[in-house]
């Protein structure tokens, strides 16, 4: 990926409804989950270009991580936040090192998932916490998938599994960006069905191409969708679970017993 990319994706993330909605949203459980806090030491893995640890860091200390070498490059100049190049499948972490580690949209793009959920368990404290978000739904598959290299799409059940195969017990775990659920699926199905009509070809896909968050991009239209996505926060900060929705959360706790010499 050039630089210029990188640039425009740092805008995005610092500007764009989505972002600022999933923002206030996962923001608001971590409050729950830790009043008064500003004292965590929180891993964030799959950092981007560092939005998400920016404004992590109300709560404290934050070590972010990057995978990709490029972006981790532009992250580490232009952001100047703690970061560290590596891969959420091996953390370069000792264990038991942070009261929260998080993984914002990041597990559905490594082909183990297992182990990376495990991964985070380890290097969790006892007693402390992991929180992802993840994409929902396999039918809303789409081109923006594809560009950003997904490997899957899940359901709150398929989430579990996966969490169920580490020492952690979940706290809370609902659907959310479900006020726009039925616009989106509509346009992505319709999308969807226009590309398998004109038999477009998968693997050529052109990462430059214009992907889902390009949706809203004019500013009065982003405002009244920030305002209908970020609504939903007043019954998720009660932790009442929504039934479906474009993303799933889950808020897991590390009950991993201490092994003795």
């Amino acid at each position: 990926m050039e630089k210029e990319y990188y640039r425009a994706y740092y805008a995005l993330e610092r500007n764009h409804w989505w972002f600022k909605g999933r923002q206030k949203i996962l923001e608001t459980q971590i409050i729950k989950t830790f009043p008064n806090r500003t004292d965590l030491k929180i891993l964030n893995a799959g950092c981007a270009t560092g939005f998400s640890s920016e404004w992590l860091l109300q709560f404290g200390e934050v070590v972010s991580l990057e995978y990709d070498p490029e972006c981790y490059a532009f992250t580490r100049d232009v952001v100047k936040i703690s970061i560290v190049q590596g891969s959420i499948l091996e953390l370069p972490f000792k264990d038991k090192q942070f009261d929260l580690v998080v993984a914002f949209d990041v597990i559905e793009h490594v082909d183990n998932d297992v182990l990376a959920v495990q991964e985070m368990c380890r290097v969790c404290k006892m007693s402390g916490y992991v929180f992802v978000s993840v994409p929902a739904y396999l039918f809303l598959w789409s081109q923006h998938d594809e560009i950003n290299h997904h490997f899957r799409r899940y359901t709150k059940n398929t989430l579990r599994k996966v969490f169920n195969k580490s020492d952690l017990t979940p706290i809370f775990e609902s659907y959310f960006n479900t006020f726009l659920f039925l616009p989106i699926a509509f346009v992505r199905v319709m999308l969807n069905f226009f590309r398998k009509f004109k038999k477009q070809d998968a693997s050529k896909i052109n990462e430059n191409a214009p992907s889902d968050l390009e949706i809203g991009s004019n500013k009065i239209l982003s405002t009244i969708l920030y305002r209908i996505f970020a609504g939903e926060n007043f019954l998720l900060k009660l932790r009442l679970r929504l039934p479906f929705g474009v993303s799933i959360m889950a808020m897991y706790k590390n009950k991993t017993i201490a092994k003795h010499a």
